[in-house]
């Protein structure tokens, strides 16, 4: 594996982050009528919301692959996440040797290149388009997770879902909600309130629209709930689509790791405009 292949590879998950989140301007709170159809709706998205997995810790091997244009990369790797604390992917070179990581967390986003000896490590207001979106870690850590998510917001509480409008109307629920130049929606399986795609839209007249659509396949039991075991994740901007995938080889807790990434003084820190150079070089 080239080394510039790993950067490369850090820099294509970037853009999922940049766009993957909501606006820091309160949503408006419609009053809503109590009626048979809108208590239905409201008892579905609590359905939905309580199927929110209780772990502390997720953790799994993974197959991680990435594709854009006729470029395509395959890796395995470990996924490990603390819920409100940590999202951390490692990839690994060869199945033993770790080439990359990604490390999210409330406060910092980290991207290290293990084979160069490279990293940047920025605040989410660092990030021009992190900034001006209102980046939340919590709306990431919801799509990882398989779970709502309101912008700005670190849970979803029963006044919260009042926000979505949810469409009960065929075979599957569409839930839904509005704000500014950003669009969410979640398409939910009617019978087990299971999240089974999210969709995040922003749309812009003048630069073009870009969306990120984060799809759920394989569920399978994880105690008294479950949790998708593959992940179809496409990014669309006005240049290129990157379509991504990971597949899930268990579902643990595991609890005995680190949960912040030490930088060794033998690593070079490089600016944020280079990371983004290169994405948009690729």
């Amino acid at each position: 594996m080239k080394p510039s292949r790993i950067m490369k590879l850090a820099a294509l998950v970037l853009p999922l982050v940049l766009v993957a989140c909501g606006t820091q301007k309160k949503a408006v709170k419609e009053t809503k009528t109590e009626t048979p159809s809108t208590m239905k709706a409201q008892q579905f998205l609590q359905k939905v919301n309580d199927n929110a997995q209780y772990a502390k810790f997720i953790t799994s091997k993974v197959k991680f692959s990435v594709e854009v244009g006729n470029q395509q990369l395959t890796l395995t790797g470990n996924l490990k996440m603390k819920r409100d604390d940590v999202i951390r992917l490692q990839l690994m070179a060869f199945g033993f040797v770790e080439a990359g990581r990604l490390e999210f967390t409330k406060d910092y986003v980290l991207i290290m290149d293990r084979i160069n000896k490279q990293f940047i490590k920025a605040s989410y207001n660092q990030l021009d388009f992190m900034r001006n979106s209102g980046l939340n870690f919590y709306s990431l850590q919801a799509l990882f997770w398989n779970e709502l998510f309101q912008p700005g917001k670190s849970k979803i509480t029963d006044e919260l879902l009042n926000a979505y409008e949810t469409d009960l109307i065929g075979e599957d629920a569409i839930i839904s909600m509005e704000n500014g130049k950003l669009s969410y929606r979640w398409l939910a399986d009617k019978d087990g309130a299971l999240i089974k795609m999210a969709n995040i839209m922003y749309e812009d007249k003048i630069r073009g629209n870009y969306q990120l659509n984060w799809d759920y396949e394989d569920f399978r039991a994880s105690g008294k709930k479950v949790f998708p075991f593959t992940h179809h994740i496409l990014f669309n901007t006005p240049e290129k689509s990157v379509k991504m995938g990971m597949n899930l080889n268990y579902l643990g807790n595991d609890e005995e790791w680190e949960t912040r990434t030490e930088i060794s003084g033998k690593y070079r820190e490089v600016s944020v405009d280079e990371i983004l150079r290169r994405f948009m070089a690729l």
